[in-house]
């Protein structure tokens, strides 16, 4: 009998759950195509239908977080009211909320990324196409608005979130601060620095540059330590001073990114641990973080 559209969209997600589950336990060497196979309750032949190998259900993994994080961000109350800042915050706090529930198996993904990056890296992911484009639209949306100078990146800039997004997520999993506030001040300055420098018009002016300097630091992101959040604080006081291009001796436009932020949508419960009480010591009245507490994986 011939399987429907749905079937097959159910039959790929049992198996890569039944994958996250069996690798979080007993690790990704530790587990075979057969085993996953069997967990989804489906025939040994059948799975390589949907994922040739392991590395394909990983990616089919990442590719449903995206997915998923992107749906749950458009479809956030008054999202379209959103200001730029916010609406990539929201969109970051997205994906880690997707991840918490599995964050021992992210970190083993990390691991694996960094162990064969070419064979995991170079797939094309639709999640990757979709991230590009939502962040042009938010551009799009924001000169439209008149909250940023005109952007003449917008595609590269969709492929610079993706970096960026790599980067912050590798920081959360090596985040033992308290709730995560070290990820939520991370995310708060970096986008702030962001924002504000695509107010001045600055980022126009300097794009060669920002984008290998951006592409090239994105593997120290995952390095956890003060110095970065403190060059984003001393980046984001410099840019505050500086007035939209057009303009002279006035205060950057604006919509700050702690005066209007909209809270975020519930978190997910995690599957391996329960999460505790969102974070309120961020410094920035920024969307709800992905700081409740659950267990900490070793990166």
């Amino acid at each position: 009998m011939k399987t429907t559209r749905q079937q097959q969209d159910a039959t790929r997600r049992q198996i890569v759950a039944s994958a996250v589950d069996l690798m979080t336990r007993q690790g990704f060497d530790g587990t075979t195509m057969k085993d996953i196979a069997r967990a989804a309750g489906i025939g040994d032949a059948t799975i390589y239908k949907y994922f040739p190998t392991k590395d394909r259900i990983v990616l089919g993994y990442l590719d449903e977080v995206v997915q998923s994080a992107l749906a749950d961000t458009l479809q956030t109350p008054g999202f379209a009211d959103y200001g730029l800042q916010e609406k990539l915050q929201r969109l970051t706090d997205a994906v880690l909320e997707r991840l918490l529930p599995d964050r021992e198996f992210a970190a083993q993904v990390r691991g694996l990324a960094g162990r064969s990056p070419l064979s995991m890296l170079a797939e094309p992911l639709a999640a990757r196409q979709a991230l590009r484009e939502a962040v042009a639209h938010f551009l799009e949306a924001a000169e439209a608005a008149g909250e940023i100078e005109p952007c003449d990146f917008k595609n590269l800039a969709g492929s610079l979130y993706t970096d960026y997004l790599v980067g912050v997520v590798g920081y959360w999993l090596a985040d033992t601060s308290d709730e995560f506030a070290d990820t939520t001040q991370l995310v708060d300055l970096s986008l702030g620095v962001l924002v504000q420098a695509l107010r001045s018009g600055l980022v126009n002016r300097v794009l060669q540059l920002g984008g290998f300097v951006l592409r090239s630091q994105m593997a120290r992101m995952a390095q956890h330590g003060s110095g970065l959040l403190g060059m984003l604080q001393m980046a984001r006081s410099a840019l505050g001073a500086v007035p939209p291009a057009g303009q002279h001796g006035a205060a950057p436009a604006a919509v700050r990114p702690d005066a209007t932020a909209k809270p975020a949508s519930a978190r997910r419960k995690p599957r391996t641990s329960p999460a505790a009480a969102p974070n309120d010591a961020s410094t920035t009245k920024a969307p709800a973080r992905t700081t409740a507490r659950a267990s900490k994986a070793t990166p």
